[in-house]
């Protein structure tokens, strides 16, 4: 006897024919499907997993199941989840297959799923999975097998990109030197292509070449610059617009941002949406600490230097950290911090910021946004 009956129509259409005939009769057909038999997942022959940094391509693990009853002839997706705890509170789909019953994944597709569900890299830790069926492009009906876990030992794969800001209206200038100091964009904590960059730009002048500025992502290289997508040198200076830039899929380079006047703006742009925008900023009321310094499990204490340029932007550059964590100490005892890796808004009393992977870092924090950037050198 069947539970839970569900019913579907599949409507059978022939033609022009059917808006003369559509009120003559119903042409419909209805199927049904069982309470569905969740998928069964077989357990593995190993307990423990070291994934090699070398081989990312290699396979891993194969995973087999018993497919799903749904009672009736049909095409079944099936999700295959991962999750750092056995009640999936946040689970983390790793791949989708329908029709099949099997699936090997490679090194870095473990690697990056168990990245994802929170698992830090270079420690031994527990991983669990499951597989997810369901029918349609909707994903209904869904039936949920039972859970396999084993210990994982991932290494880092550091999926960011970062940002830098150059231009004479911005501290240095025109000048592109591997070794440049350019001030990094504050990546956002919550969407790795939305970046914001607030602080002094400059404009000594009333000539359309001043107060200009752009983005690179490589210190030394204009290979991948960005900007406007005006012409360079024939740029408006706009408070918002479309970004240009990746040199490759243009003839040109990208026009230039710019600044009316002198002042402090938030810059902001997003690599996926290719939109930009320039807001000025209030700085009434807010003041420098009069020193900063970084402390932590993951470092002796480190000063950090505001810019002569722009003081409200510090950083320390080529930092040797350790798996721990620091926060940004002001001369007055304050602990700026908080609770994300590599970027993120830091406040006063707001935690120490999580340190998941040793290397040298630039770092750079801003006293008016509580924005902070830690850039790995080597990864």
């Amino acid at each position: 006897m069947m539970k839970n009956i569900k019913r579907f129509s599949a409507v059978s259409i022939i033609g022009l024919v059917f808006l003369f005939l559509q009120s003559c009769g119903d042409t419909s057909e209805t199927f049904t499907i069982s309470q569905p038999t969740a998928p069964v997942l077989a357990e593995l022959n190993f307990t423990k997993l070291e994934l090699d940094a070398v081989n990312t391509s290699n396979p891993a693990l194969t995973l087999n199941w018993d497919e799903a009853n749904y009672g009736i002839q049909a095409a079944v997706n099936y999700a295959i989840q991962f999750s750092k705890d056995d009640a999936f509170t946040e689970p983390k789909t790793a791949s989708t297959i329908t029709g099949q019953t099997s699936v090997t994944l490679s090194i870095s597709e473990v690697n990056s799923a168990a990245g994802n569900a929170g698992v830090n890299p270079f420690n031994w830790s527990d991983i669990y999975i499951r597989i997810v069926a369901s029918l349609g492009t909707q994903t209904n009906e869904t039936a949920v097998s039972n859970t396999i876990q084993f210990s994982v030992y991932p290494y880092f794969n550091y999926t960011f990109k970062d940002y830098y800001i150059i231009g004479n209206a911005t501290a240095p200038g025109w000048d592109n030197f591997e070794t440049g100091n350019n001030p990094a964009l504050f990546r956002d904590e919550t969407d790795s292509s939305t970046f914001y960059y607030t602080g002094y730009f400059e404009k000594t002048s009333a000539d359309d070449g001043e107060g200009r500025f752009k983005v690179i992502e490589n210190k030394g290289s204009w290979s991948d610059q960005w900007g406007t997508t005006y012409p360079d040198n024939e740029d408006p200076i706009e408070t918002e617009g479309d970004v240009a830039g990746n040199p490759g899929t243009q003839e040109t380079d990208p026009g230039r941002f710019g600044v009316n006047a002198a002042g402090f703006y938030t810059f902001k742009i997003n690599f996926a949406s290719k939109k930009f925008s320039i807001e000025d900023f209030d700085t009434a009321g807010i003041t420098s600490p009069t020193s900063l310094e970084m402390q932590g499990s993951s470092t002796a204490n480190v000063a950090m230097t505001p810019l002569a340029f722009d003081g409200h932007i510090w950083f320390a550059t080529a930092i040797h950290l350790t798996p721990g964590n620091v926060e940004f100490v002001t001369g007055a005892s304050a602990k700026w911090g908080s609770s994300t890796s590599f970027s993120g808004v830091a406040t006063n009393g707001g935690g120490a910021i999580p340190v998941i992977v040793e290397d040298d870092y630039d770092v750079w924090f801003n006293d008016l946004t509580g924005r902070y950037i830690l850039i790995p050198l080597n990864l």
